[in-house]
């Protein structure tokens, strides 16, 4: 056997110690994203705001993961990603720096939406450049375990630094003054900033992969132009457009899942937000144990196979509603988890896969996050009127998980016949 060289094993450690470290500070800077959220929630409830604000909080952080979309991809390849890094995570500095000064929490999340917007193809466009596409799922498995686990832990920690467990800091300026409400959230306010800036001194470690693009004009007319052409291209690609109809319809879900558990927590099960953020965690195990399994048993080529799991979930939220004891929301959640850790790490390989094939790293995962997050602003927008109609959680509930069986029986139906009409063609 072929031993490799020195020179091979010194080129291919640096990338390895990047790809973790990309795992850490990804960790970290979830952590703090979701944190951050609860928190806001609850400042907002400080602030006696109208039901419908709590939604308009999420809409803040996700917009501009939207309207930034055809810029970002563009950015992250026409720098080093470990830089655009840097940018991202000073930015998330500085949101929470605002709402600590006393800033509207819509604004403030506005603010951080912009960082992650910027941090996020960076992030994902750097695995498809460190890493063979033989590697990618697995890969992915590491890395959507770690988001997962970072998004549902700092869901937990949001509710610890919301709870009566923190010291009560008093601002040294007139705070009242400045928000129009006094607030006892400071002493979780400044942990929060205490964790995004170690993700920002963390992501000084980010190496640079070597990985260079031909240049492309940055007028704002052309990029958009481009980005849609490459949109396009992405969509009518048959392996792309499925893998892009499951990500965007489950992560368009998933954000709007994210606050009806909160709220199904309250009513059925009688916990306050900050006992509703710790039950989400355990959501982390299912899902944990789902990416871990998809990552060891599910190749690429055979991503597509597991498009029946997007199904099986759609049916199973409904039974939340059947729930009332606390023990076995806890076994429904872990089996939520694992549902969409399983499904949800070949699908996104799949994608990252053909958007990197068909474009380049930073576009690709450009594209992918203009369409999931558009998802997210939908459903979002959707939920926040439903809400201010004053629907009730038996309605929202069933609505969602119908929406997401039917959505996902009509994506297998098109991809069996797409399969059927080519093994039916003449060769």
């Amino acid at each position: 056997m072929k031993r490799p060289s020195a020179a091979t094993l010194e080129a291919s450690l640096p990338m390895h110690r990047t790809f973790y470290l990309l795992l850490i500070v990804q960790f970290i800077s979830t952590i703090a994203d979701n944190a951050f959220l609860i928190i806001a929630i609850a400042r907002v409830i400080e602030l006696s705001a109208a039901d419908w604000v709590t939604p308009m909080l999420k809409i803040g952080f996700t917009v501009f993961y939207v309207f930034l979309a055809p810029f970002v991809g563009p950015l992250a390849d026409a720098i080093p990603k470990g830089r655009v890094m840097l940018l991202a995570n000073a930015l998330k500095v500085g949101s929470v720096a605002l709402l600590i000064g006393g800033v509207d929490p819509i604004l403030a999340l506005l603010f951080g939406g912009l960082g992650a917007a910027i941090y996020a193809p960076a992030k994902y466009g750097l695995i498809t450049e460190l890493l063979p596409a033989k590697d990618l799922v697995r890969a992915n498995g590491f890395f959507e375990a770690t988001t997962v686990c970072a998004v549902i832990f700092g869901t937990v920690l949001g509710g610890v630094l919301i709870s009566p467990v923190m010291p009560h800091i008093d601002l040294p300026t007139d705070y009242a003054h400045v928000n129009g409400a006094p607030t006892d959230l400071v002493a979780g306010m400044l942990c929060l900033l205490a964790l995004t800036v170690l993700a920002l001194s963390l992501s000084f470690g980010v190496s640079d992969s070597g990985k260079r693009y031909p240049h492309h004009s940055f007028h704002p007319v052309r990029i958009v132009r481009r980005f849609f052409d490459e949109n396009a291209v992405l969509w009518r690609d048959p392996l792309g457009g499925v893998s892009m109809s499951v990500t965007t319809l489950l992560w368009g879900v998933g954000a709007t899942l994210q606050l009806i558990v909160l709220r199904w927590a309250h009513e059925a099960l009688g916990l306050t937000l900050a006992q509703g953020a710790y039950l989400q965690g355990v959501t982390a195990f299912g899902a944990i144990a789902g990416a871990a399994l998809a990552s060891r048993f599910v190749s690429l080529h055979q991503a597509i196979n597991v498009l029946p799991l997007g199904l099986a979930m759609g049916l199973l939220f409904p039974v939340m509603l059947a729930v009332h004891s606390i023990e076995v929301a806890v076994v429904l959640l872990i089996l939520l988890g694992t549902l969409a850790g399983f499904f949800i790490v070949p699908m996104n390989a799949l994608l990252q896969h053909r958007g990197c094939s068909l474009l380049t790293a930073g576009r690709s995962i450009a594209v992918q996050g203009f369409n999931e997050n558009a998802g997210m602003l939908v459903m979002l927008a959707v939920y926040a009127v439903a809400t201010a109609l004053q629907l009730s959680l038996h309605t929202l509930i069933w609505s969602f998980g119908l929406l997401v069986a039917g959505c996902m029986a009509i994506i297998m139906a098109s991809q069996y016949r797409a399969q059927f009409h080519r093994r039916a063609a003449p060769r």
